[in-house]
C-alpha cells in the first residue's frame, strides 16, 4: 500500500502536483438573447491527465423547460468519465446529457447543472459544437420542440402507465384503453419503440440488471399515432444487495514498522478489528502474506489468533502499492478466485479488501477486469464475506481508472459491498479534511451514475482509508482533522473507515516519514482510537 520499502516512494501518477494549478475557464459564450435558454461550460479542475467539467443551463425564457438535452463534440482520443446529475450516451466523439427524473424541469429563470471527469486534460479539454436541446448553447432558438397535435381520426390518449412487475432484464406496464379506433399501442423509451402491442400491457426484455428506465405509451391506428400518455419509471432488479457498515479497522502490517501487539492496541483503544495487510502471491497463484510469509502458522496467523481471541475480527487486504500481485499472476477470475477462497477459508474474515493501486493492476485494464470476475465469483459463494474495493483518488473525485473501475463492477453485475478512496498523495494541499471530503462526494457522485443510487444508498457503499500524520507527499493529517473525517463518515453514512497504518500510529514530531511512527506529536494509538469510535 504505502511505504512499503521506505519514505517518499509512492507518489500518485494520475494526479501530480500539478493538480494544484486548477483551469478554470467559460468556453461556451455569454447568452445572446435575453429571451433565451442557454448551456455554459466551465472547466472547474485540469490536472493534465483529466478534467472536470460542469455545464449550468439557464433558462431564460418565460415558460418553463419540461426537458433537456445538452450535446456536444469532443476531440478524438477524448472521453468521458464519470457523469453526474445527469445520463449520458456517445456516439463516436458525439456526447449527449439528458436531465435525470427528477431535474428536467427549469422553472423561468431558473438554473440546472450537471458535471463530469473528462480525460485527458490541457487546453483541448473542450467541448465544441454545443447544443440545448438542439439549439445553440448560446441561446437564439428554440428549445424545446413543439408538440405535435394527433391528426384527425387518430385515437385518444392512453391512460397512464402503471408498473407491474420488474425482473433482472425486463418491466412489465399496464395503462387505460384509448378512446376511439385503435390499432395497438406503441412504448416509447425517449424517441424509440420499445414494445408494439394490441392490447394494454406490454413486457419490455433484454434490459440491463439493476438499469432504470422511463417509459411512455402512445395508440395508433391507420389516421396516425394519439398524444403520448404520461411517463413511468422503474428499475429492474439485480441491484447490489450489499453495502452496510464496517467497525473501524486500521491497517495492521507485520512485514515492517515494529508491529505492535494487536491485543495491547485493543487493550489501550477499545478497537476491535484491523485490516490486516498484504496478501500476495506467493508465487503463481498461491496466496502468502507479503509474497514471504506462509498463508498459516507465520506472525500474520498468530496476531489474527490475538485479535479474535480478544473479541475482534479482521479484514484481509490482497494487494497494495508495491509487492508481486495475485490479479497478474492468476491467469483467470476462476484462478483468482480460488487463490483468494484458500484465505477466507483459512481465516473466515469479515471482509476481503482489495488495494488496486499500482499500474499493475489498477491502471491494467486486463487485470482489472480479471480481479472484478473473480471477485464476482468470491461474492456468490460467500455470501456473508463483504467485499471491499480500495484505490486512489483525485481531490474531487474518482480518476479515469476509478471511474472504469466502478463502471465495470457494475457491467459485469459484482455485488462490492464497499468502494474505498485513499484521499491522500494527491497533492491535496493543506486543507486535507475538505480534500478528502471533495474527493468522497466525487465518489457518491461516480456511484450514483454508475448503479443508479440514491445518496443514502451510495454513501453505504463508500469508505475512506486515509493516512495517519504525514504521507508521502507530506501532507499533514492531524489528530484534530482524523477526528473531523471521522464524523463526516459517520454522518453521511459511510461504511468502512481505515488508515496507514497501526503500525505508524505512534508520536515521532519532526521525524519524517517513517514506517513506524507518523513523523507528528501525538500519544500513541491516537488515529486508532479516534477510528474505534467510527
Amino acid at each position: 500500500m504505502k511505504l512499503r520499502s521506505g519514505p517518499g516512494l509512492r507518489v500518485r501518477a494520475v494526479i501530480a502536483a500539478a493538480a494544484l494549478a486548477i483551469v478554470g475557464g467559460i468556453v461556451a459564450v455569454a447568452p445572446a438573447y435575453a429571451a433565451s435558454a442557454t448551456a455554459v461550460f466551465t472547466k472547474t479542475q485540469d490536472w493534465g491527465t483529466g478534467f472536470e467539467g460542469k455545464y449550468v443551463i439557464t433558462n431564460g425564457t418565460s415558460s418553463a423547460i419540461s426537458t433537456w438535452r445538452v450535446e456536444f463534440d469532443l476531440p478524438s482520443g477524448y472521453s468521458v468519465g464519470s457523469v453526474w446529475d445527469a445520463a449520458m450516451t456517445r456516439s463516436g466523439q458525439h456526447f449527449t446529457f439528458t436531465n435525470l427524473g427528477w431535474n428536467g424541469t427549469i422553472p423561468a429563470g431558473g438554473t440546472a447543472s450537471f458535471g463530469f471527469n473528462g480525460s485527458p486534460g490541457g487546453s483541448g479539454a473542450a467541448p465544441a459544437n454545443c447544443t440545448l436541446n438542439g439549439a445553440s448553447c448560446g441561446g437564439g432558438g428554440p428549445t424545446t420542440s413543439p408538440t405535435p397535435t394527433p391528426p384527425a381520426g387518430a385515437p385518444g390518449k392512453p391512460g397512464n402507465p402503471t408498473v407491474t412487475g420488474t425482473a433482472n432484464a425486463s418491466i412489465s406496464l399496464s395503462w387505460g384503453a384509448s378512446s376511439g379506433t385503435v390499432t395497438g399501442y406503441r412504448v416509447y423509451e425517449g424517441t424509440t419503440v420499445r414494445a408494439t402491442v394490441t392490447g394494454t400491457s406490454a413486457t419490455i426484455s433484454g434490459l440491463g440488471t439493476c438499469t432504470t428506465h422511463t417509459y411512455t405509451v402512445k395508440a395508433y391506428n391507420g389516421q396516425g399515432e394519439s398524444a403520448a400518455s404520461g411517463a413511468a419509471t422503474a428499475t429492474t432488479t439485480g441491484c447490489p444487495t450489499g453495502g452496510g457498515k464496517l467497525p473501524g479497522a486500521p491497517y495492521l502490517y507485520e512485514g515492517w514498522g515494529n508491529p505492535p501487539s494487536p491485543a495491547t492496541v485493543m487493550n489501550a483503544t477499545g478497537v476491535k478489528a484491523f485490516t490486516m495487510a498484504f496478501m500476495l502471491s506467493g508465487g503463481g497463484c498461491t496466496p502468502a502474506w507479503d509474497s514471504s510469509r506462509p498463508l498459516t502458522g507465520g506472525a500474520d496467523a498468530t496476531a489474527i489468533s490475538q485479535i479474535k481471541a480478544a473479541g475482534g475480527n479482521v479484514q484481509i487486504s490482497f494487494g497494495g502499492y508495491s509487492g508481486n500481485k495475485l490479479g497478474p499472476n492468476c491467469s483467470s477470475s476462476s484462478a483468482f478466485a480460488g487463490a483468494v477462497q484458500q484465505v477466507i477459508n483459512a481465516y473466515n474474515p469479515a471482509a476481503v479488501d482489495f488495494d488496486i493501486e499500482n499500474s499493475d493492476e489498477f491502471e491494467n485494464e486486463a487485470v482489472q477486469d480479471r480481479i472484478l470476475g473473480g471477485l464476482k465469483i468470491i461474492k456468490q459463494n460467500n455470501p456473508n464475506t463483504k467485499v471491499v474495493i480500495t484505490f486512489g483518488t483525485s481531490t474531487t473525485g474518482p480518476t479515469y481508472y476509478g471511474t472504469r473501475l466502478i463502471n465495470q463492477s457494475k457491467a459485469l453485475g459484482v455485488n462490492v459491498d464497499n468502494y474505498t478512496i485513499m484521499p491522500f498523495d494527491f497533492g491535496g494541499g493543506a486543507n486535507m479534511y475538505q480534500n478528502t471530503v471533495n474527493a468522497a462526494e466525487g465518489l457518491k457522485n461516480a456511484l450514483k451514475t454508475a448503479w443508479g443510487w440514491t445518496d443514502a444508498q451510495a454513501y453505504a457503499h463508500m469508505g475512506i482509508s486515509g493516512m495517519n500524520g504525514l504521507s508521502d507527499q507530506q501532507e499533514l493529517t492531524s489528530v484534530a482533522t482524523w477526528t473531523q473525517i471521522r464524523d463526516y463518515a459517520k454522518s453521511k453514512g459511510l461504511g468502512r473507515l481505515a488508515f496507514w497504518s497501526v503500525n505508524r500510529d505512534r508520536g515521532c514530531p519532526g521525524g519524517g516519514v517513517v514506517s513506524n511512527c507518523s513523523g507528528i506529536a501525538q500519544n500513541d494509538w491516537d488515529f486508532t482510537r479516534i477510528t474505534a469510535g467510527f
